[in-house]
C-alpha cells in the first residue's frame, strides 16, 4: 500500500488496523502477515532501541534513524508517533520534513508539553489549545504533499475531563489535522459522542488490560474508527516470550523445542533463501 493508498482508503471509508512494531524482527513479521499499515511507537522504541522508558530522553534521530531502517524492508505505510514534535516549532518543521523523506506516510504529534512522557504515565501535562494548532498549522505547511497525514492527538481526557477531550478535538480538526486522536476515552458513550461530534477521520489505540480492551478491530471499526492501532502487541508479546523462555532456561537448563521457532523458519524468515539464491547465480 502507498502512502496515497493509505489517504485514499480513509477518504473511501476503510477502517486501517496497524499493529506497532519495534524492532525489524517484529517489522518483518508483520508486514509478512499482511497487515495494511505499521505503527511506529516511541514507547517500544525506547524500550528496544535504548532499554527506557518513554519519557522524553529518546531523541528525534533516535526514531528517525529507525524509521529510515524500517523504510527499508517494507512497503506497508508507517505511521509514526512524532510525540510534540521535538522542541520548537522549528524542530517540528524539521521532524515532518525529515519523516516524510524517510518514507512515513502519516505522523501523530500530541498536544503534550516538551518533553513529553506515554500518554499513559503519571505527571503528564498539555499545552494550550492554541498552541497545538499552531503545531497543527505548522506541520501541515511544512509537508511536501497532502497524501503525508498529520494526525492531532489530545492526551487531556484523564486529567482534564471529557468535555475538554471534545473541545481539543473539535479545535484541533478545524486547525486543518487529517484525522484525530483522543487518547484514552473511558466509554463507548465517550467514543459515540467522539465520532459523532468531529467532522475528521478518528482514530482508536488499543491497550491491553484497559476497559475497553474486549473491543475487537471488528466492532471499532464498525463504530467508525478509520485507523486502530495497537502500539504494544509486539514487545509485549515478545517480551512474555523471552522471559518464559529465559526463565525455563535458568530453571531446567533447557528450552523445550516446542517454546521456539525453529532455526529453519526463522532463518527463511529474515531472508536467508534470497541470500542463498543470490550466491546461487553468482557465487559467494
Amino acid at each position: 500500500m502507498s502512502i496515497l493508498t493509505l489517504k485514499e482508503s480513509i477518504k473511501a471509508g476503510e477502517s486501517i488496523l496497524a499493529p506497532g512494531v519495534h524492532d525489524m524482527i517484529s517489522v518483518i513479521i508483520a508486514d509478512k502477515v499482511g497487515f495494511p499499515a505499521l505503527f511506529v511507537g516511541g514507547y517500544g522504541i525506547a524500550a528496544s532501541h535504548l532499554g527506557i522508558p518513554d519519557v522524553g530522553i529518546m531523541t528525534f534521530t533516535d526514531i528517525l534513524d529507525r524509521v529510515r531502517m524500517i523504510s527499508q524492508i517494507t512497503t506497508k505505510p508507517i505511521i509514526v508517533d512524532a510525540d510534540t514534535g521535538y522542541g520548537s516549532l522549528i524542530n517540528l518543521r524539521h521532524a515532518v520534513k525529515s519523516f516524510e523523506k524517510a518514507g512515513a506516510s502519516a505522523i501523530q504529534i500530541e498536544d503534550q508539553i516538551f518533553p513529553k512522557r506515554c500518554g499513559h504515565a503519571q505527571g503528564v501535562e498539555v499545552v494550550s489549545v492554541d498552541e497545538m494548532c499552531n503545531r497543527i498549522r505548522v506541520a501541515v505547511d511544512s509537508r511536501n504533499t497532502d497524501n503525508f497525514l498529520i494526525i492531532a492527538r489530545t492526551d487531556c481526557r484523564t486529567n482534564l475531563g471529557f468535555d475538554e477531550a471534545l473541545r481539543r478535538a473539535e479545535a484541533y480538526s478545524r486547525a486543518g489535522a487529517d484525522l484525530i486522536f483522543v487518547e484514552s476515552p473511558q466509554t463507548i458513550e465517550e467514543m459515540k459522542k467522539l465520532l459523532k461530534s468531529i467532522d475528521c477521520p478518528m482514530v482508536y489505540k488499543m491497550v491491553p488490560n484497559g476497559d475497553l480492551s474486549k473491543l475487537d478491530s471488528k466492532a471499532l471499526a464498525l463504530l467508525g474508527f478509520s485507523l486502530v492501532i495497537y502500539p504494544t502487541v509486539s514487545f509485549l508479546s515478545a517480551a512474555d516470550a523471552m522471559q518464559s523462555a529465559f526463565n525455563e532456561l535458568k530453571t531446567n537448563g533447557i528450552v523445550k523445542k516446542q517454546s521456539l521457532q525453529s532455526f529453519e523458519s526463522f532463518s527463511k524468515l529474515i531472508g536467508f533463501e534470497d541470500i542463498y539464491e543470490f550466491e546461487d547465480r553468482w557465487g559467494s
